[in-house]
């Protein structure tokens, strides 16, 4: 019955939200609901839900000062020099703006942090789309599939956590997989050539940035009154040393974008009527994706509480027959994909990751290489709607979820097939267990 449950109400959201007949913060918090009172679970609701939100509040708080910290920058003009570089290197040529959307995404992802991308590389690509005409899904499903590919590493999360569940060393998981990822690399580069060599013959190379073009005049900010070009070099060096510190882990992520967000706030608008003026202004922006973070706490509340998420994992487990007991490493790395994307890292990687991997220590099939294997469907993961980030790159792009969803899903499951591939032949994991 709970696994009936489970998968009817994923199946519900995800068909309400793709054909657009409910909005993704009303479908977190009534389709919950609604199931959880049909299976009986009337009297434990309250709880739930209080526990899920609970769990979410510190994303949500951090998203919160993430967004507006980078709002600030962006309006103080941090990244418009970059933005100008970037305008005069592509010169309107969408296959040279579209690769550069996966260069830049794979290299800003390097901090591991998923809010942090979409942040500073929709800031800096999202002008370069709109002045030549191409659509913001490119450039959306192209950072995705860069940040799934970059959450593998160890601080990225996943890798931590199935090194947790399985007792081993995170860097035997990851530095074997580092050719493997290369593979996910060159595929998102060849997906951006592609993209970009279409959009190329749709809309042309454009001459956006010539020699009479003044490049001064350029900028990311939609506030020129906000602009502070005299304290660049100080913004700069605040959000290098806030990155260094999100890096080394000094402080908890809610916590060092407060503090970062009111020293940019005190030393860019000392005036407390501008302060009040640069909050309201992304008051909107912060307030969806705020909400959905506390709606998706819901969501995951109940499908947690009720047991749900346990019985799907019990069931899916049950369907495997003796004789792919060898597979095992191959299955849990397909199986990562829509495992990890109906339900939470935190369920796959401590629920269902463990079950695997002692099925497959019978087969001879290591630990360790079932961790490598469960890492592999990160880049589908990025797109499942119990993911909080990608409210926000949605939001920031200006696009819907499920036209997301259903743009970037293919690539992403190709993307993991070539991970899979990539390291199937360098056996990194094994194809089947010779035992």
């Amino acid at each position: 019955m709970l696994t009936f449950l489970g998968f009817a109400m994923v199946i519900t959201f995800m068909f309400l939200i793709m054909t657009k007949r409910l909005s993704a913060l009303i479908a977190l918090i009534i389709i919950p609901i609604l199931f959880a009172l049909f299976g009986g679970f009337a009297p434990k609701i309250g709880p739930m839900m209080l526990e899920g939100i609970t769990k979410l509040a510190p994303t949500g708080v951090m998203l919160m000062f993430a967004i507006l910290y980078f709002a600030l920058m962006i309006d103080s003009g941090l990244f418009d020099p970059a933005v100008r570089k970037i305008l005069k290197l592509v010169k309107g040529d969408p296959l040279k703006v579209s690769v550069g959307t996966a260069v830049l995404a794979l290299v800003v992802s390097l901090d591991g942090d998923g809010a942090t991308t979409y942040m500073i590389c929709v800031a800096a690509m999202l002008p370069l789309y709109s002045r030549i005409g191409m659509s913001p899904r490119i450039m959306a499903g192209l950072i995705i599939l860069a940040g799934g590919v970059m959450n593998m590493t160890p601080w990225g999360g996943p890798t931590a956590r199935a090194a947790s569940a399985l007792h081993v060393d995170p860097s035997d998981i990851f530095v074997p997989m580092i050719p493997a990822m290369l593979a996910g690399v060159a595929a998102i580069l060849a997906i951006s050539y592609m993209y970009g060599k279409r959009e190329r013959a749709r809309l042309g190379e454009l001459h956006l940035v010539g020699d009479d073009m003044d490049h001064s005049e350029i900028s990311v900010s939609q506030f020129p009154d906000a602009r502070r070009p005299k304290l660049i070099w100080f913004n700069g060096a605040l959000t290098l040393g806030l990155m260094c510190t999100l890096i080394a882990g000094l402080l908890p992520l809610p916590v060092l974008f407060m503090v970062a967000f009111s020293i940019a706030m005190i030393v860019n608008y000392p005036c407390l009527q501008q302060q009040k003026d640069r909050v309201a202004a992304h008051a909107g922006s912060v307030l969806a994706v705020v909400g959905l973070i506390f709606a998706a706490g819901i969501f995951t509340g109940i499908l947690s509480g009720t047991g749900m998420v346990d019985a799907m994992s019990k069931s899916l487990l049950a369907v495997i027959p003796d004789f792919l007991g060898p597979y095992l490493a191959v299955i849990t790395a397909l199986v990562s994909m829509p495992f990890t994307f109906f339900m939470s890292n935190d369920a796959f990687y401590y629920g269902v990751l463990p079950v695997l991997s002692e099925a497959a220590s019978h087969y001879g099939i290591t630990a360790v290489e079932m961790a490598r294997a469960s890492i592999v469907g990160q880049p589908v993961h990025l797109l499942s709607p119990l993911v909080p980030s990608t409210y926000l790159l949605v939001a920031l792009a200006g696009i819907e979820f499920g036209d997301h969803q259903r743009f970037t899903l293919k690539w992403a499951v190709l993307v993991c097939l070539c991970i899979m591939f990539a390291a199937l032949l360098m056996g990194i994991f094994p194809l089947f267990s010779t035992l």
